[in-house]
């Protein structure tokens, strides 16, 4: 009889180390497949946006009207290397950064008086 428990417990350690091995080959699996979640629903799109903002920025011109981050309307008097020169209301002109550029607002979206 101890002849019999012995070997259903050795059996129970091979199969045990079995799958171990099967398990292991599943954890690596698992992490394959959450770098390829965090891949295409995080920093995919993530980078896709920001290559979209530079081209935003770097497509900005005199007489653009765009909208900032901190919520201002604008028209675009002059641009420089990384600033604007933006006119808010008559003869009020502020400078921005370019990357405060939210969007640009089509053509004839702010009326001001001049």
């Amino acid at each position: 009889m101890f002849d019999f428990l012995m070997s259903a417990a050795s059996a129970a350690d091979e199969t045990g180390v079995a799958a171990e091995g099967g398990a292991g080959m599943v954890e690596i699996m698992l992490l394959v497949v959450f770098v390829l979640i965090f891949y295409f629903m995080l920093w995919r799109p993530q980078s896709k946006r920001a290559k979209e903002h530079r081209n935003l920025m770097s497509s900005l011109e005199k007489g653009d009207e765009i909208l900032t981050a901190g919520g201002l309307y604008g028209k675009i008097n002059k641009t420089q290397d990384d600033m604007l020169h933006v006119l808010i209301a008559n003869n009020l002109e502020i400078r921005l950064q370019k990357s405060a550029v939210v969007a640009v607002l089509p053509k004839g979206t702010l009326k001001f008086d001049e």
